[in-house]
């Protein structure tokens, strides 16, 4: 049911969602600075390109640097991402089929805002991994 599910929003949203991330990573990226936002933008764009059977999980481990890093991306991009977002979520929640799609669409904001310091997992293993 997961394929099913992704291959319609891929179609109906995930492509365009997917490159959205991509631009903003791509320009994050060209300075040193915003590198570590660029793939956190990559990584939040495949997540968007095929979300069904994925949720994220906050790490415990992430500390303040994530923090002072959201709020730069929360500038930066996070705005622009989460408004596309509800974009496409209302759009898809104008027809019947669509509104789970919209639904999640509206789960992605909060991920769209705040990346960093989350992780992304199957959701048959709802937990965050510790990398030592």
């Amino acid at each position: 049911m997961k394929t099913i599910l992704n291959v319609i929003w891929l179609i109906f949203s995930g492509v365009w969602l997917f490159l959205g991330y991509v631009l903003a990573g791509a320009l994050l990226c060209l300075t040193i600075i915003g590198i570590p936002f660029g793939i956190a933008a990559f990584r939040i764009g495949v997540y968007a390109l095929w979300p069904f059977g994925y949720t994220t999980v906050e790490r415990r481990d992430a500390g303040s640097p994530s923090c002072l890093g959201n709020v730069l991306w929360l500038i930066l991009a996070g705005w622009w991402l989460a408004l596309a977002h509800i974009a496409t979520g209302i759009a898809l929640c104008v027809t019947i089929i669509g509104i789970p799609f919209g639904i999640a669409n509206f789960k992605l904001i909060p991920v769209s805002l705040v990346p960093l310091g989350r992780e992304i997992v199957p959701t048959d293993r709802p937990f965050a991994t510790t990398r030592w």
